[in-house]
């Protein structure tokens, strides 16, 4: 683990601390090929944020076509200060932090002589992400204090430094990206890393009418799949690999028996992929997939798995109007 303080903020404290080691790289190639050489061949999803990733994820988050962040955030600007207010004396930590967007809308209504007494711990693969928005953040909050930590989101919270009482945010319905099963493991490996009165702010896309989904993973401008093509890009810079995302296509489906959307990349030829990992080449046929992406989609009786899988109490479950989305707040009974 490497840290160090970030010379430029002079205001306040900024500390990154690099949880990713050499070996992780040697595991990222393992299990790509895992997946790769699978008779049903896959890619995990967290592959998809590399730089470029990241930026047209971005531009995804901007498309008319996907309300789920906008939605979110609408919701998250009705209930800050309710949740705001709770805020003194807490290690604010947030899980997949990206751009500090969403954290944003609830540290505008902490009250200024209650910042102090926080810390924000933002968690991210990316470090460059984490770097710039601690700097939007400390010249927007002063007196703020952050502990980034450059880390897979799926790795133990007791990398977490030991503080205060902790609210744990995860925006985005990130846990639909992982299995039902593997959701209640995650959860319950939260609940383990919290102490009495400790909350999690969860947010999940729910579900709702099919061709709404259908539109916000297939968009008019194809930003979504330039999105998911390039984890190609992000798989040949670590494997050596020669995949051309301009012989696959995008296809985006929902799966009513598992209420989750699926992506995957759809091969237009036959082919053959090189990767000096492998004694051969990976092979694929014309129309033979590679599955990139779930994303679950929830109902009152998923949150109610969740929360029993924990042990948590559902304390409030907050909405839009149209019930698309849903922040839930639970919390570690004292």
């Amino acid at each position: 683990m490497n840290a160090y303080k970030d010379p430029t903020c002079a205001d306040t404290s900024v500390t990154i601390s690099n949880f990713l080691r050499e070996t992780d790289k040697d595991n990222d190639i393992r299990g790509i090929l895992d997946g790769l050489t699978f008779d049903r061949k896959y890619i995990s999803s967290k592959y998809f944020y590399d730089a470029a990733g990241a930026e047209l994820f971005k531009e995804i988050t901007l498309l008319p076509e996907y309300y789920l962040s906008r939605t979110e955030k609408k919701i998250l600007g009705k209930v800050a200060s309710e949740i705001a207010g709770k805020l003194k004396n807490i290690d604010l930590i947030e899980i997949g932090s990206g751009d500090s967007s969403k954290i944003s809308i609830l540290l505008e209504s902490v009250p200024a002589h209650h910042m102090m007494s926080m810390r924000y711990i933002p968690i991210d693969v990316n470090q460059a992400v984490i770097e710039k928005s601690a700097k939007t953040l400390i010249k927007k909050f002063p007196g703020l204090s952050i502990h980034g930590l450059i880390a897979d989101f799926e790795r133990p919270l007791n990398l977490i430094p030991e503080g205060a009482k902790r609210l744990i945010c995860f925006f985005g319905s990130t846990i639909g990206n992982i299995s039902r099963k593997e959701s209640m493991r995650f959860i319950a490996g939260l609940e383990r890393s919290m102490r009495p009165g400790d909350g999690l702010l969860l947010g999940l896309d729910m579900v709702k009418e099919r061709n709404l989904l259908h539109k916000a993973y297939n968009d008019s401008q194809n930003v979504t799949a330039k999105f998911n093509l390039n984890i190609l890009n992000v798989v040949n810079n670590l494997l050596d690999s020669d995949f051309n995302p301009d012989l696959f296509d995008h296809i985006a489906f929902y799966n009513e028996n598992h209420c989750r959307i699926e992506m995957h990349l759809k091969a237009k030829q036959d082919m053959e992929i090189s990767c000096p990992y492998l004694p051969g080449n990976i092979t694929l046929k014309a129309g033979e997939t590679i599955h990139t992406e779930n994303s679950h989609k929830f109902t009152r009786k998923h949150i109610d798995i969740l929360a029993s899988a924990g042990g948590l109490e559902i304390k409030n479950i907050f909405s839009d109007e149209k019930e698309w989305f849903s922040l839930v707040e639970f919390i570690k009974d004292e």
